[in-house]
């Protein structure tokens, strides 16, 4: 196994995991990380049962994977759901690998504007009691929130994944290349987009967009 196949990454597979399921079983990687975007009918182990013991399998949410209770409840209740990356720093063959997971959404806060909420306590607190006192509805649950987005930067990583993606895109933010920037990470990828492309932004930090049913290596080199 070449060191740029230790860790793969896979596009929005929206159904379709046959293309990561092929790299993994060629390649052989450590770890394959998945950008989000799954359109689950089943939970996500039954998916990937054929690499589960081949591979560690990690993974962030994308938009998709809010849009019902059954495709929620499949990833997020999944026997993977220690996997997701969502807010934390985890160290995946040997590298310290960040997970940004979920969208902008415009009634949260969408970048360069102010958060019209700072957080999901602070949301709560101004809704009526029946909303107060109840879980977060899923459309709500896929936004990335202002101050757990603060918070990670004060991690440190080398990896950042995202489903969003940063200013490297023309329909990206500027506001995830300030979070690679003071988390000193060096490589992003992301999903969303269904475009492969590579591209800079500040600090010389390379950005690899991964298409939809894409599968990248740790340079970013297209795979399946």
């Amino acid at each position: 196994m070449s060191q740029s196949n230790r860790i793969l990454f896979a596009g929005d597979p929206h159904g379709n995991f046959k293309p990561l399921i092929a790299a993994a079983q060629k390649y052989q990687p450590e770890a394959v990380v998945l950008l989000g975007d799954y359109d689950l009918v089943t939970p996500l182990e039954s998916c990937l049962e054929e690499i589960a013991g081949l591979t560690e399998i990690w993974w962030i949410a994308g938009n998709h994977d809010f849009e019902s209770p059954g495709k929620y409840n499949n990833l997020f209740n999944s026997a993977f759901s220690d996997k997701d990356l969502h807010l934390k720093v985890t160290e995946i063959a040997g590298l310290r690998v960040a997970g940004l997971g979920g969208i902008f959404l415009g009634r949260v806060w969408y970048p360069p504007q102010q958060p019209k909420w700072l957080g999901k306590h602070h949301y709560l607190r101004h809704q009526p009691a029946n909303i107060r006192y109840s879980d977060l509805s899923l459309k709500y649950k896929s936004a990335i929130w202002h101050d757990e987005f603060e918070a990670l930067k004060a991690l440190k990583a080398d990896v950042l994944v995202t489903h969003e993606a940063p200013g490297s895109h023309r329909h990206g933010f500027k506001v995830i290349g300030d979070l690679a920037v003071a988390m000193g990470v060096k490589k992003i990828f992301h999903g969303h987009l269904h475009e492969n492309y590579a591209g800079f932004i500040k600090n010389k930090i390379k950005v690899w967009g991964v298409a939809d049913g894409a599968v990248a290596d740790l340079l970013g080199n297209t795979l399946s």
